[in-house]
Parts: C-alpha cells; sequence; structure tokens
C-alpha cells in the first residue's frame, strides 16, 4: 500500500511539470475539410522557437493532426512577347531577324523560342532607334545545344550590353548550316509576391546615448520572446549617414565563482542612407535584445521609428465545421508530432479557407507563481521524487535477483 502511494505521488509530481501553459480557442470554421489556421505572434510567443509543443484537440480531447505551412514570398514568371517586326532569309549567307523593344524599356537580354535543330549557329546583335542606321551591340556569339528531347521547341536567352535601343536586329550566319527558324522572342518577367508580415510590437523600447563610447544604445523589450525575421529603421536627420549597427544579447556567464553580465552578439550590419534600412534575419527568439549604433565622431541618429515583423506561420487541418477546437502549447517537454498527415503536403491545394484563434489563456509562469506553490510544485520536489524512484527500482531489482539466486 506505502509503493503505490508512493507511485501515485509520483505520478502526480512528473505530470505537474508536463502541462501545456496556453491555449487558445479556435474560431469555428465554414467549411468542412483542410483549412488554414494562423497562428498569432502572442501564440508562437509562448511556445518553443520551433514550434513543436503545438498540439490541437477537439471537444473530445482527440488529438487532430496537422502541417506547418510557411508564407514565404512567391516568384512567378510571365512571358512577354515582343513584335518581330522583320525576317529577312539571304540564302546560304545569313538570317536578320528585327524585333521591336517596347518603349522606354532598358533591356540586356532576349528569350528565343526556337524549333528543334542539331545545328550551333554563329550571331552577332545590333540596334537601331529608326532601322536604317544600326549600330553594333554584340558580336561573334554562338547558340547551341537547340534541341530537346520532351519539347518540339527549345528556350535560349541571349545576352548583350544594356541597351535602350528601340529596335534590336539579330543576324544569324548561315553560310555552313540551314537557318533555323525562331518561333517568337520576348523576355521573362520575374515577379516576387512577398507575403503580408506581421508586426510586433515591443513593450518598452528605451534609447540611451553613451557619449563615452560614441554610441547609441536601444533596448528592447517584449512581454515573452518574439520570433523577429525583419526589422526596419526610419531615419529622419541626418541627409547622409553610414554607421555600423549589432544587436546583442546580455547574458550571465559564471567564472571562478564569480558571475559577471556579457555582451553576446546575435547579427550584426549597416544603417546607410542610400538604401531602405530594412533587413532581414533568420528567426531571432528573443524576450530582451540591445540595438548598437556606433557613431564615432558623429552626432547620433534622429531615429523616428523602429519596426519588428515576423514571417507568418499557419497550421493546416482536416476540420469539422460542427465541432469546437482548441489549440494548446507551451509543454516544454513534448517533442514534434509525427502525423502521416505531414506525408502528403503536396496533395493538399494552397488556397485554403482561413481561420483564427482567440481567448487566448496562458497559466501564470514559473517565476512569478514560485513563492505561491506548494512544496510538491518545487522543482527540488521533482528531482527528489526521481531520485526516490530510482532507488526505489535498485530496491526492487536488487531483491528479484537476490530470490532467484536463493530459488537456484
Amino acid at each position: 500500500m506505502k509503493l503505490n502511494k508512493f507511485l501515485a505521488l509520483l505520478l502526480i509530481a512528473n505530470l505537474s511539470f508536463g502541462q501545456y501553459q496556453t491555449s487558445a480557442k479556435l474560431k469555428k470554421v465554414t467549411q468542412n475539410g483542410f483549412n488554414e489556421i494562423i497562428l498569432s505572434p502572442e501564440v508562437r510567443s509562448f511556445s518553443k522557437q520551433d514550434l513543436s509543443d503545438i498540439r490541437l484537440f477537439d471537444s473530445k480531447g482527440n488529438e487532430v493532426p496537422y502541417f506547418f505551412q510557411s508564407n514565404n514570398a512567391v516568384s512567378s514568371n510571365t512571358f512577354e512577347e515582343y513584335n518581330i517586326v522583320s525576317k529577312t532569309v539571304y540564302p546560304k549567307k545569313s538570317t536578320s531577324i528585327v524585333i521591336e523593344i517596347p518603349s522606354n524599356k532598358h533591356n540586356n537580354q532576349l528569350s528565343l523560342f526556337i524549333a528543334n535543330s542539331d545545328v550551333e549557329k554563329k550571331y552577332s546583335v545590333s540596334g537601331s532607334d529608326d532601322q536604317k542606321e544600326w549600330f553594333g551591340i554584340s558580336d561573334s556569339q554562338t547558340l547551341y545545344d537547340l534541341n530537346s528531347r520532351s519539347e518540339t521547341s527549345v528556350v535560349k536567352t541571349i545576352s548583350y550590353p544594356l541597351s535602350t535601343y528601340r529596335y534590336l536586329k539579330i543576324d544569324f550566319d548561315d553560310k555552313k548550316t540551314l537557318p533555323i527558324n525562331v518561333l517568337k522572342v520576348g523576355n521573362f518577367n520575374s515577379k516576387l509576391q512577398k507575403s503580408a508580415l506581421q508586426e510586433i510590437f515591443p513593450k518598452q523600447s528605451i534609447t540611451t546615448e553613451i557619449p563615452s563610447e560614441k554610441e547609441t544604445q536601444i533596448r528592447v523589450l517584449f512581454d515573452a520572446p518574439q520570433v523577429i525575421n525583419e526589422i526596419s529603421f526610419e531615419i529622419s536627420k541626418p541627409t547622409y549617414y553610414k554607421r555600423t549597427v549589432i544587436l546583442y544579447r546580455k547574458i550571465k556567464r559564471e567564472t571562478k565563482r564569480k558571475s559577471q553580465i556579457i555582451e553576446e552578439e546575435i547579427t550584426s550590419f549597416e544603417l546607410n542612407s542610400n538604401t531602405t534600412n530594412t533587413f532581414v534575419f533568420p528567426d531571432i527568439f528573443e524576450k530582451e535584445f540591445y540595438i548598437k549604433i556606433q557613431n564615432h565622431d558623429n552626432q547620433p541618429l534622429s531615429i523616428s521609428k523602429i519596426k519588428y515583423f515576423q514571417k507568418p506561420i499557419s497550421i493546416i487541418a482536416d476540420l469539422n465545421v460542427n465541432e469546437n477546437y482548441i489549440l494548446k502549447t507551451g509543454n516544454k517537454n513534448l517533442s514534434e508530432p509525427e502525423y502521416d498527415l505531414s506525408n502528403f503536403k503536396n496533395n493538399i491545394v494552397v488556397n485554403l479557407p482561413q481561420t483564427t484563434l482567440y481567448d487566448i489563456q496562458h497559466k501564470t509562469t514559473v517565476k512569478t507563481a514560485v513563492a505561491n506553490k506548494s512544496f510538491w510544485q518545487q522543482s527540488w520536489f521533482m528531482w527528489l521524487c526521481i531520485i526516490l524512484g530510482g532507488i526505489t527500482i535498485l530496491f526492487f531489482t536488487a531483491s528479484l535477483i537476490k530470490d532467484l539466486k536463493s530459488k537456484n
């Protein structure tokens, strides 16, 4: 009986150290099936940095599988076809193709769609504004590998010095080989659609000038550790500047039985009047950090505003319209879950119905609650239970071995 009571006490003690610290309700979804749940900065701040402690439950307490989706920038290519003004073939000599370039468009390359051919072609490029007087741009270039195994044509991009001519002419040398068939000419325009970042706001931002060190120090403090992927500075004065900036944290280090606070650099960059002064980083996960601006012999910068952003992250889960869901996190003992669903990310469409979290509840942190804890909730009691549990196991193991030996 005593042993049973001890084991029960040990179990209760272990459970008390494995609870979720944060919970949030999920707004009801409007469609059955896969939905996108947008994680707020507040929920992320109370989770582990890798978000491996997030769990989703239905009203019966069943765990709902999910996978993460990072809303990163998406790149798209569109082909802009240019007008082929003329195509002139001089038998056994050359082929000349004149292309009209859109007005006021600087260019240094063209993409050519060419019908499959097993030849190499030398070519030259010239430019004109009136199609009467032509000026050399590039000479004695070669096109090769004009044969595709899967398509009936290939795309070849030719490069030349930056040009503003209204018309370009490509002269192909046909003295040794037959002409090639240029189907169309133009340029690929790459567009990077950047997903909207989530702005996060510090609890405090205190600026201190330190003349003796010729530097400006800014202390940034959040309510809880936050993921930061981008920082943007708005500088009002002076007109021209170039300053080195260091982001660092203050950490306590024990040396020879003494503790001292040291500065540990996180990253560094340069504020410059010729740039936008927006800086992108891998995940910085800090509750408090410092910004040091090295002024040297210059006057301190007049900083109008500093903005902090994080890349939005969502979780994708199969949800039911008539179900209530709750998200829990903040259990540091958990590791990343293994769901079958994560193997089928590519089978699920990107544009899904979205829902959000509300009524976010967070338990009092250990530091503020430690004075009100009962003795069995203290960390020393957990370790005592672990040690006593180990001793108990050793005792029963030794007794079992002793009984086995006596029987033999």
